[in-house]
């Protein structure tokens, strides 16, 4: 980090760069790029996010200004490139979903927490799939839709269903997820109506507003608890003022400052693993998503970097 910021290779937050496997076993936590976005219902274009979020994430510094966490300080981070998925591929959804449960399975066979920037949502249920095969895990997930559909146009591989999938393999416990920031109008109700009747907690963004965000973040801590828990961010739980950049652009949604003190509310949780998904830069204006979204990767880089050096120090 003592390099010009305009220089070198770029990797998420400058730092240093992992892709030989046979070196992940000395890493903590890897910083992900999967550049996908096969499972998208509508505009597409997050294939390019992971590029556009190492870019910003340029700008992204080592102390957090709150906390006083350096993540590098107490942390073996890597960024460890991009999930391989050639063209031929990324034409079958199934080839997709078992390409990056095998790339995070290696990871997960080594101790390392995966953070990782997409992509559309479709990329964690695979994820899923690899960190919670022997143990479902609890869910906090931002984003202005529930992502619980049943299959699309024929494939149950797309950005609308990973959670419905994840909670129907037994990889997420419903009762430990909590939805916020849900709104907006659909063309069903399947998505609301699953989530609520398998018992995840749906915050819809109206209650969001009349709960404050003190409330909501104490209620995203009690539903989840103490268990392994996953955090999963839509940028399109963010208004389009904030994140224009995305597919599923929904407007009265979450703005940075809400999203900030979301975020840093959940320091201490036992964490696994986390995203931050669904930039598209051919819709983004000026870098704004993607500045937006490397923010949020350092915050969730410091919470998980916290998290991973309590449980190194009382291994």
């Amino acid at each position: 980090m003592s390099t010009p910021r305009w220089s070198g290779i770029p990797t998420f937050m400058r730092a240093p760069a992992a892709t030989d496997p046979e070196s992940w076993g000395e890493l903590d936590i890897a910083l992900i790029g999967l550049p996908f976005d096969g499972g998208v219902t509508n505009r597409p274009g997050a294939r390019h996010g992971p590029r556009a979020i190492r870019d910003a994430s340029s700008l992204q510094r080592q102390y957090h200004h709150v906390t006083k966490v350096n993540p590098y300080e107490i942390c073996n981070i890597a960024d460890v490139g991009d999930v391989p998925l050639s063209v031929g591929v990324q034409n079958d959804l199934e080839k997709v979903k078992d390409s990056i449960e095998a790339f995070y399975a290696e990871l997960h066979r080594k101790d390392v927490i995966p953070l990782t920037a997409g992509g559309d949502h479709s990329i964690t249920y695979p994820i899923l799939c690899a960190i919670a095969a022997q143990q479902p895990v609890g869910m906090v997930h931002f984003d202005a839709h529930t992502d619980t559909w049943d299959e699309f146009m024929g494939t149950k591989y797309h950005h609308g269903a990973p959670f419905r999938w994840a909670v129907e393999e037994g990889l997420l416990d419903p009762k430990r997820t909590v939805q916020i920031g849900i709104r907006g109008a659909q063309n069903t109700t399947q998505g609301w109506e699953y989530s609520l009747e398998k018992g995840m907690r749906v915050i819809f963004m109206e209650e969001v507003e009349e709960m404050g965000m003190d409330a909501v973040i104490a209620e995203a801590r009690r539903v989840v608890g103490d268990g392994p828990t996953y955090v999963s961010f839509d940028v399109d739980a963010m208004d389009p003022v904030f994140a224009p950049g995305t597919g599923t652009p929904e407007c009265g949604g979450l703005t940075m400052r809400e999203t900030l003190k979301l975020i840093r509310g959940l320091r201490g949780l036992n964490l696994v693993g986390a995203d931050v998904v669904e930039v598209s830069p051919p819709f983004d204006v000026g870098g704004t998503t993607s500045l937006a979204a490397s923010t949020v990767m350092y915050e969730m880089l410091c919470l998980l970097a916290e998290h991973k050096s309590k449980v190194l120090k009382e291994a």
